[in-house]
């Protein structure tokens, strides 16, 4: 049965959400909605335009759902400000997750959550609520992921690993079996962590310094 779902952001995730959820799900696209501030124009992908202050009476939570379509900003504070204001207004929030993910039957996730393709979750894994996993990452057997988390492609999340909330992780990074991520920890591209991190940790890989011969000068390639 086809249930309405407004989206809440007018950005590259919410498009993507407006384009995924009616693709792979049975929802069916109403509105976006943004706070009044930001209600620049009337549509956006050919919808109305609605804002916080009268999508309840426009779009009742009896009849529609929501998703939070925020990234990652000031370590995803913002989405889970709207999270929680969204669900305090009775709206209920909705998940997302490709059919070319693999996750199996036993993962628990929780709502608002965002699963992108390719994504390999294993068994007994918990996400929390409202957390993103973008392509391609592997979380692995027993691991659990807190709220507000999100978590950029190609990530390797070993086995029986902790991850607390609002934490950050980007492209490639690398995460060996049974260790802790505390809380609001920026674990960035390419890092590889062998062990604990603290709360509110920063863990930064050196970008890669160009060479000082030219690529003109290069004959090998």
């Amino acid at each position: 049965m086809t249930r309405k779902l407004v989206i809440f952001g007018l950005g590259d995730l919410a498009e993507l959400a407006g384009y995924l959820f009616p693709l792979h799900t049975d929802y069916e696209v109403a509105a976006f909605c943004v706070d009044a501030e930001y209600a620049k124009e009337s549509t956006f992908q050919n919808r109305p335009i609605v804002t916080t202050n009268n999508v309840i009476e426009e779009y009742p939570p009896a009849e529609c759902d929501m998703f939070v379509a925020i990234g990652y900003k000031n370590l995803n504070k913002l989405r889970e400000e709207k999270y929680f204001q969204i669900k305090k207004m009775g709206y209920r929030l909705a998940t997302y997750v490709s059919p070319l993910a693999t996750v199996f039957d036993n993962v628990s996730i929780g709502d608002n959550c965002f699963i992108f393709e390719n994504n390999v979750v294993q068994p007994f894994v918990r996400i929390g609520n409202n957390t993103m996993l973008w392509s391609g990452n592997h979380v692995g057997h027993h691991s659990v992921i807190g709220d507000n988390c999100f978590i950029a492609s190609h990530a390797v999340i070993s086995g029986r690993v902790e991850i607390g909330n609002n934490v950050f992780i980007g492209v490639n990074a690398t995460l060996r079996d049974k260790i802790k991520i505390g809380s609001h920890c920026v674990i960035g591209a390419g890092t590889v962590l062998l062990k604990d991190a603290e709360k509110d940790q920063v863990f930064i890989q050196e970008a890669t310094a160009p060479s000082r011969v030219p690529s003109y000068r290069l004959r090998n390639i």
